[in-house]
């Protein structure tokens, strides 16, 4: 056992663990309070308790009797306590308890336990092999017939940090009694010792208001429930450690030794125009838009647009010669998320930029990127070439540009849920202009190939577009030409990359939602800045997940993208799957029978089968006053 400031150990019988660990740790100068259940003259009938009991006491350490282990809160000696590990070896209900009254037992103990555990205490719970029912068992027993200790733990928000071998040979004066509520010891080979930590909190669901200026007037929308913990993270900070970031510049390093990389930060509005979208990404589907209402529409002058970048406004748009003061008054708009458009309606419509390519086509407008073009002074440089530099390293590129333009940051998709779609992710988006002879768009694809061929990632040719495919999450990216320049002698060529994809591939994540984590166990792995091809070590081991159905009539008006938005918000980001299991529609009343089956699942917090349930019920109000469905 590692040295700690506390120890409670509960539900000892002949006290032998706890003076083993004393003998263990008694430089350490660990506080060590044994209990047991019994009262004591029953405790010191057990062989050695009596001597166990002395070494504990001339250890400096403390021994109580009577402690239910389900009511520590309760216990007067331990009220206004914490400890740092609260320790339970081979719970037991005695007897020949079932797999149920003992499961029973090790919720009641968790939930007792949380009371008196520091904050960043450890819960350690031995186990029989085969009992806990996790996959570190082995054999490993049918999950109905097991104890289910991860699941049981996850009713009180804590989440299995570690699975270990119970040490029992560095443990001499140790011995096993309580066999069937005897003074008889049972085997403990091949027992695992279960690693408890407190889970983060789930972060609710709050209306986050943004202020930004687009097209040359403030703007002030709401950000769909459903995405409010998608904004203003700051994952591509000039000195984040977060992965995607990590990613990004082993991309920007691998490409700079080919073409020097200018990369603007992401000072840009969330919010872009319908007419920004119709001047490029025609490939969008548009059904995945999140189209936004706004709060209200301003008058903006230059002077304001100016201020507006240094104030604390959450993200704006830098003015460009596009910008018009315009003569138009205050609108007063109702703030909603919009699930259908008409591009012909009168009045502009907003939404959230499902891709970075309308604002980095805006940064480029009258910029020469041909030739010997030079990094311009508002672009953050990447790579930093200037004058022979820049010429050298377009030579060495076979005559192409001298400059890869870029920029980054979150777009927005209005997807249905399902294990690999992602309502918002890091868009990575790099543009250049190069010779038609070189085949570009199969130049800088063999070059994005050799850099992640290594992590999984190959290439489809689908038309003249290059995609970046890997299993399972299937499309990462793709490579394409936009237009032809300078007489057809040159083409743009872009390259649009999800970075967040990207961080699970290369850091083998178990879920793309460990990214979007508050708990700082997550980032603590990342602090020394680790190369692609570090495994990630999962805080949170084996989580279960807990499938409901949900049934209900809807009218003729039913929208399914508006079911998955709801499922979102409801279950703070927990569904992470939903399938139609069933429809019905009545012949009579126009109405329609829907039957879903959503799978709740979480690798970043402690999701218990009550809470699941807690979820699911949300989702069932949500819809029916939102929908006006009416739930079987």
């Amino acid at each position: 056992m590692s040295p700690s400031r506390s120890i409670l150990l509960v539900g000892e019988g002949n006290f032998s663990f706890s003076s083993s660990v004393c003998k263990l740790d008694s430089e350490s100068g660990s506080n060590i309070t044994a209990t047991c259940l019994q009262h004591q003259e029953e405790a010191l009938r057990h062989d050695g308790a009596a001597a166990n009991i002395q070494t504990i006491e001339d250890s400096g350490g403390s021994v109580l009797f009577e402690v239910d282990c389900t009511k520590l809160g309760e216990c007067a000696f331990l009220k206004g306590r914490v400890f740092d590990r609260v320790v339970f070896n081979f719970p037991h209900c005695g007897r020949k308890s079932g797999v149920k009254k003992n499961r029973e037992l090790l919720k009641n103990f968790f939930l007792s336990c949380v009371e008196v555990l520091a904050e960043d205490g450890e819960v350690h719970v031995s186990l029989c092999n085969g009992q806990g029912g996790t996959p570190a068992d082995q054999p490993k027993r049918e999950w109905h017939n097991s104890w289910q200790v991860s699941a049981m733990a996850a009713e009180a928000h804590l989440i299995l940090s570690a699975v270990r071998q119970f040490e029992s040979d560095n443990l001499p004066s140790y011995k096993s009694t309580g066999y069937r509520s005897q003074d008889k010891g049972f085997h403990v080979g091949k027992a695992l010792l279960h690693v408890f930590s407190r889970s983060a909190p789930f972060t609710p669901v709050q209306i986050v208001q943004m202020e930004e200026v687009v097209e040359g007037e403030m703007v002030h929308y709401n950000i769909p429930a459903e995405l409010s913990d998608y904004v203003s993270r700051g994952f591509l900070s000039s000195d984040s450690i977060h992965p995607v970031k990590l990613v990004q510049d082993f991309l920007l390093e691998g490409l700079g030794e080919h073409w020097p990389v200018s990369m603007k930060r992401d000072p840009f509005p969330h919010l872009i125009s319908a007419k920004q979208l119709q001047t490029c990404c025609h490939d969008l589907d548009n059904l995945q838009y999140y189209w936004i209402h706004l709060l209200q529409k301003e008058l903006t002058s230059q002077a304001q647009e100016d201020d507006a970048v240094f104030s604390n406004i959450k993200a704006t748009s830098p003015p460009t010669k596009a910008d018009r003061v315009r003569s138009k008054g205050t609108e007063s708009l109702q703030s909603v998320c919009c699930h259908d458009f008409n591009l012909e309606v009168e009045g502009g419509l907003y939404l959230l930029r499902p891709s970075l390519l309308p604002q980095l086509e805006e940064l480029l407008i009258n910029k020469d990127i041909s030739g010997n073009a030079e990094p311009q002074e508002e672009i953050d440089q990447s790579s930093e070439v200037e004058g022979s530099e820049a010429e050298e390293a377009c030579d060495s590129c076979n005559g192409s540009s001298s400059l890869l333009f870029g920029i980054s940051g979150v777009v927005f998709r209005s997807v249905p849920i399902s294990l690999w779609a992602l309502p918002a992710f890091h868009e990575i988006l790099l543009t250049g202009v190069f010779p038609l002879e070189n085949e570009p768009v199969k130049l800088m694809g063999h070059e994005l190939e050799a850099l992640l061929s290594p992590y999984g990632v190959s290439i489809v040719t689908e038309e003249k577009t290059l995609h970046l495919v890997a299993q399972p999450m299937g499309l990462i990216g793709k490579v394409f030409a936009s237009n032809t320049a300078d007489g057809n002698n040159h083409v743009t060529v872009s390259a649009s990359l999800n970075l967040d994809l990207l961080a699970v591939l290369l850091f083998s994540l178990p879920d793309w939602r460990l990214l979007w984590s508050h708990d700082p166990r997550f980032l603590k792995q990342f602090s020394l800045r680790p190369p692609p091809g570090t495994s990630f070590q999962p805080f949170s081991l084996y989580p279960e997940s807990f499938s409901f159905d949900i049934s209900f009539w809807t009218g003729p008006a039913w929208e399914e993208k508006m079911f998955h938005a709801i499922a979102r918000e409801a279950s703070c980001g927990t569904v992470e799957q939903v399938k139609l299991i069933d429809t019905f529609s009545h012949p009579d009343l126009s109405q329609t029978s829907y039957c879903y089956r959503l799978t709740y699942h979480s690798h970043t917090h402690a999701l218990s089968h009550t809470q699941a349930l807690t979820f699911h019920k949300e989702l069932e109000v949500l819809l029916s006053s939102r929908m006006q469905v009416t739930v079987r």
